[in-house]
Order: C-alpha cells, then sequence, then structure tokens
C-alpha cells in the first residue's frame, strides 16, 4: 500500500479522467459500491485464488470465548471483507438493484481493491481497478463495444498499436475433449498450459506428463503444438479453424467472428481488425463461461487489462442467469508504462510575488488567474528562483507569473518553466 506524492497523485488522476471520459463516450454509466462485502460472498467459489488473497474483518462483539470457540473455524471469526475485486460486488450490486436498472445495463466501476499479495513490481496490495462490465446482453455486440471502449481508451492516453487477444472456454473445453483428457483432470491441464509463453511446448508437455495427466492425450496435445501453422491466419471463420483441431462447434466460432465483424467496423472497417484469435489463451478465473480476452501493446510483454463472460455468476445471488462480460484495465500498469508522459496541468500557474505585495493585491490577483481557468499557487520569490521553477515543474506546473507591489496582474504575460 502506498503514498503517493502531488505530482504522482495529479498523473494518477489524468489517467483515470481520460479512462472515464472515454468510457462514458461510449455509454457507460459510472456505479459505487461499499469497500467491504458479506465474508460469504467473497468467499463463495467464484473469486479463484483472490480469495485466499482477502483481507476479512473481525466479527464484532467477540470475546474470548468466542474467539477460542472458533479456533477450529477461522472463518467463523469474520463476517466482512474487503473487496479482492470488483465483480462480485457488481454482481450482487446488479441483483439488489435490478429492477431501476435498464435492461441491458452498461456500468463503469473504478476504485481502489486489495488483496495479501507479495509486494512487487507492478503487484501491490491496495490498487486501482477500472472495470467496465455489459450486463443483460448475450450477443458478441457486448465484447464488441467493451474491446472498441477499451481499444479507444488506450488510443486516447497516446497509446496507438494496442490489440486483444481472444479466445473462448468454450474453445478450450472442446480442444481438451478432443485431445482426450478426462473432465477431471481439464483444470489442472489448464493450469500448465497457461503457462505455454513461459515454458514453451518442451515445458508444458513435460509438466502435464510430470502431472500424471492421460499420457495418449499429452501425446496429442503435444502433436498439435508441434504442426505445421501459419502466423498469418485472421480473425476470421478460415482463420480461427486453422488454428483449432477439430470438434470445436460452429457456434462458439460464429460467435467469435461476430466480435470480428462488429469490432472492425467500428474501429473504421479496416482490414487489420486488432484481434488476434489465441487458443491457448486461458485467464484463471473460475467463472468464465465464454469468451475470454486481454489486452496486449507492443511495448511490453506483459497484460494492459482483460475479461471474459461470466453468464453464470450473477444468477449465484438472483436466482435466474442474466448474461455478463467485463472487461477490466491493469490501470497500475498503464500509470507506470506511461511514467511522465502521462502530461502535465498545462493551466498550472506560479504566482511568483515579492514580500512586500500588500495581501489584498496579491490574492486579487490570484483570483483573476483562477477566474481564467488556471490552477495557481503561491509562492514568495527566493533568492534561487530556479530551484523553486524547477519543484514546480517537478509538481506538474507549466508556467509562472512575477508580481510586484503595484503591478497589475491583468497586463502580465504567463512565461513558460524551463
Amino acid at each position: 500500500m502506498r503514498d503517493f506524492l502531488p505530482a504522482d497523485k495529479a498523473r494518477r488522476e489524468r489517467v483515470l479522467a481520460v479512462v472515464r471520459e472515454r468510457y462514458r463516450a461510449h455509454g457507460f454509466d459510472e456505479i459505487e459500491t461499499p469497500v467491504m462485502e458479506e465474508y460469504g460472498r467473497l468467499h463463495a467459489g467464484i473469486g479463484g485464488d483472490n480469495e485466499k488473497l482477502a483481507y476479512n474483518v473481525l466479527a464484532r462483539g467477540l470475546d474470548a470465548d468466542g474467539i477460542r470457540a472458533a479456533a477450529d473455524d477461522p472463518a467463523s471469526l469474520t463476517d466482512l471483507g474487503l473487496r479482492y475485486d470488483l465483480t462480485v460486488p457488481l454482481a450482487r450490486f446488479y441483483a439488489s438493484h435490478r429492477a431501476e436498472l435498464p435492461t441491458v445495463f452498461r456500468a463503469i466501476q473504478i476504485a481502489p481493491v486489495w488483496r495479501a499479495e507479495r509486494p512487487q513490481k507492478g503487484r501491490y496490495r491496495q490498487f486501482v481497478q477500472c472495470d467496465i462490465d455489459i450486463i443483460g446482453d448475450a450477443t458478441p455486440r457486448a465484447e464488441a463495444e467493451l474491446m472498441t471502449a477499451s481499444l479507444d481508451v488506450l488510443d486516447a492516453l497516446g497509446l496507438s498499436g494496442a490489440s486483444v487477444r481472444v479466445n473462448d472456454r468454450r474453445v478450450l473445453d472442446a480442444m481438451l475433449a478432443t485431445f482426450g483428457f478426462a473432465e477431471a483432470e481439464r483444470p489442472g491441464v489448464l493450469i500448465t498450459i497457461d503457462k505455454l509463453d513461459k515454458l514453451g511446448t518442451d515445458g508444458v508437455v513435460a509438466e502435464l506428463r510430470e502431472r500424471g495427466a492421460t499420457p495418449a492425450a499429452a501425446d496429442a496435445f503435444e502433436a498439435f503444438l508441434r504442426r505445421p501453422q501459419s502466423d498469418a491466419a485472421g480473425f476470421d471463420a478460415d482463420g480461427i479453424r486453422s488454428r483449432l483441431p477439430e470438434g470445436v462447434g460452429d457456434d462458439v466460432i460464429a460467435h467469435l467472428v461476430g466480435i470480428g465483424e462488429a469490432v472492425r467496423a467500428a474501429r473504421g472497417g479496416s482490414a487489420e481488425v486488432p484481434l488476434v484469435f489465441d487458443p491457448f489463451l486461458v485467464r484463471g478465473m473460475g467463472y468464465y463461461t465464454g469468451t475470454i480476452f486481454e489486452l496486449a501493446h507492443p511495448s511490453v510483454s506483459y497484460s494492459l487489462g482483460g475479461g471474459g463472460r461470466y453468464d453464470g455468476m450473477i444468477g449465484r445471488f438472483l436466482g435466474s442467469d442474466v448474461p455478463a462480460v467485463g472487461f477490466s484495465l491493469g490501470f497500475e500498469r498503464l500509470v507506470d508504462l506511461l511514467g511522465s508522459s502521462a502530461g502535465g496541468d498545462r493551466t498550472g500557474i506560479v504566482l511568483v510575488h515579492d514580500r512586500d505585495v500588500p495581501l489584498p493585491e496579491l490574492l486579487a490577483a490570484k483570483s483573476h488567474l483562477v477566474a481564467t481557468g488556471s490552477r495557481v499557487r503561491l509562492e514568495q520569490r527566493p533568492k534561487n528562483l530556479k530551484a523553486l521553477l524547477e519543484r514546480a515543474a517537478a509538481d506538474g506546473y507549466a508556467s509562472f507569473v512575477a508580481l510586484r507591489a503595484g503591478e497589475d496582474v491583468r497586463s502580465a504575460e504567463p512565461r513558460p518553466i524551463g
């Protein structure tokens, strides 16, 4: 969990402003949910490994006897927990407010979440998630809207050239069935396949054999990985089929093709749709039921966001299934990647005044600059003006005005810092 100095905080807010503005432009409405949810909801088996990282809140009113009685069941010590993502709270929110929401609900959530991670670069115990979700639409339109809006955000941040890797959990299941993996062993097999980028074909096949996977299935999978294939396969029916074994249903491929056609049209109808079909994209959340995707940029090896379709989650709270699909931007990674290129506040002015400027004159001058739309910081002129301006520039200020007693600030022209 981190503190942020003014310049860092301002940079983060500028990125957030772009994210909010572009997502709102695409018709998403922002909601807010509490930082805590009921323990049972956070540990209902839908949060994957994140449930193990949840911060739980001690139940109120426990005395020493109650704590000792709970020694064999630590879960009974808590009744609430800090949210570890924004998807579980959204499912509860929708189940609670469905009658007040449109049939197809497009939500924005931008808020901190907490996980008891081992801190390391790019991985924190408190971090901001930026989620958009569409609830109530089972068609490819929902995925296409999410992808188009998120690509638009990256374009607006100056990160053009991004693409989305796409797969479907139904594709993965059909592939594993075709290779001959038993249903009971498939979750473990997927964990290994998810390491393909890191371990390569040899490493993944070796790990499958070490795990005791069905030998004939492992052989079939290895043969499939080593087959000749073209890197030029497009995001169309032929291109997707060429990267799959026999046995994947036409309906799944049609769903993926529909997404590609919609994104292509939304991006101006160019022949190069910024989607890449990856039959080995897994994503670890167990609640995904269909399409899964990750946001990629050529400047980095890691993803900048991801999501998928989770049609079964809301039904756990509502009692009837509702289609849902979501996309989460990796906000912390975006901020780190953008660095100083996130830009400064070009309206920031430092009003440098002499010691003898009367207070009424000083505040009148400041009010005038504020009224013109500027952000104004008052600084008394020091002996080393250069050092003061360098510090102000680091805090995001772009120009300064020097004010002496009796001068009219309206006639002063702001000068750029640096």
